[in-house]
């Protein structure tokens, strides 16, 4: 008699275990649905993004733009996986301009919570508004409402505790928030902010032409002195943005806010150029501050290699290292002149990876909206 185990056929799954298959990849945690959510809001132009939150994320996560908005058709297309109104052939993945394009991100939320979706498109006198718990609609009527769209996501895993269960306290979570609000909002500063989390306002950051204001309120002024404007054109790459002097350094990497092409990425290759630029100018075990939005072809690089796309993949590596590497350096020193000697001593070339985990954000101060308008340093919440 064989010892094997029972073949079993193979058999589609119940839409319902897909769907929260699928969400596992898209909502890892709150702080994965408001990065989703505000994306899509960006994506749909809008001028200003208001955000609330409570219990961490996990009560409640409410996104609220004034973006170009959706039919009454649309609203409920965009909850059916892989619908999305960003890619129609498979060539438009090799060019993406858009934050967001994975059509199941919002049917896998909606799959994990209880969701209401409420929508105006411009040329549409009234509004729509659907209802959902666990993925199946409860409720669609008309409802009076400005143009715009908004996502008010509740008691996330409330029918899925294995995964509610592994989420950490409301202020480790809201730290998350905040640090995935941030970089969004570093991502663009023409875009208003306001973020209210636990009922406290924590940011209302109004809209902005210069970088510098957006990184003073964001990072604090005092580290927003310490940075020099970067604007350099190197082979495929234009950078501009802002860099920390090598007097303003951290223990970890904490503080590369690194975008492509509007994106924020956490990619070896671009965290390794940045090191490569800054050799010999700051101790090796520190890291520097910098915030560089990098502009290129997007047929140069694969943002679809990772669920969250913070990963990357670029299609000549090494002309886009090199390119960063020497543009940054070529910028600090024409900001910033410095000594021709190294200020520290420049140890043997290595390549240096960077951690495979994203950086945990710094401990968060009581939120004040004057504080966070004014830029009098770091703002965080406490849940």
């Amino acid at each position: 008699m064989s010892d094997s185990p029972a073949r079993r056929p193979v058999r589609l799954l119940p839409e319902e275990v897909a769907n929260q298959i699928a969400a596992g990849e898209v909502v890892e945690r709150p702080a994965s649905v408001l990065k989703e959510l505000v994306e899509n809001a960006l994506d749909a132009e809008a001028r200003r993004v208001e955000i609330e939150t409570l219990a961490g994320g996990r009560r409640l996560i409410r996104v609220v733009d004034d973006g170009l908005g959706m039919s009454p058709d649309d609203l409920l297309l965009a909850l059916e996986r892989h619908a999305t109104s960003k890619v129609s052939t498979a060539d438009d993945l090799a060019g993406v301009h858009t934050l967001g394009f994975r059509g199941e991100a919002l049917p896998s939320i909606a799959a994990v919570s209880r969701l209401r979706l409420r929508s105006r498109a411009a040329d549409f006198e009234a509004g729509s508004e659907v209802y959902l718990v666990g993925g199946v609609v409860r409720k669609v009527k008309e409802v009076g409402c400005p143009v715009g769209t908004l996502v008010e996501v509740r008691d996330l895993f409330f029918n899925t505790p294995a995964r509610r269960k592994f989420l950490k306290s409301a202020a480790t979570e809201g730290a998350h928030l905040a640090e995935a609000l941030l970089r969004l909002a570093l991502a663009r500063p023409q875009v208003a902010f306001r973020y209210q989390a636990g009922g406290r306002l924590v940011w209302d950051l109004p809209p902005t032409a210069e970088l510098r204001v957006r990184v003073a309120a964001l990072l604090g002024r005092r580290t927003a002195a310490e940075m020099v404007p970067v604007s350099v054109e190197k082979g495929p790459l234009r950078i501009r943005g802002l860099a920390g002097l090598p007097s303003l350094t951290r223990s970890g990497p904490e503080k590369l806010y690194l975008f492509v092409n509007g994106r924020y990425v956490r990619d070896r290759v671009l965290m390794h150029a940045v090191a490569e630029a800054y050799r010999g100018l700051i101790p090796a075990d520190r890291r520097p501050v910098v915030v560089l939005h990098l502009e290129l072809d997007p047929a140069l690089v694969d943002v679809n290699v990772h669920p969250a796309k913070v990963e990357v993949r670029f299609h000549r590596a090494g002309e886009i290292h090199d390119a960063l590497a020497q543009g940054l350096r070529q910028g600090l020193a024409e900001a910033a002149p410095r000594p021709a000697a190294p200020v520290w001593p420049a140890p043997a070339p290595e390549r240096r990876e960077a951690p495979s985990e994203a950086p945990r954000p710094e401990r968060y101060s009581r939120p004040g909206a004057a504080a966070a308008t004014q830029g009098a340093g770091p703002v965080r919440p406490r849940g």
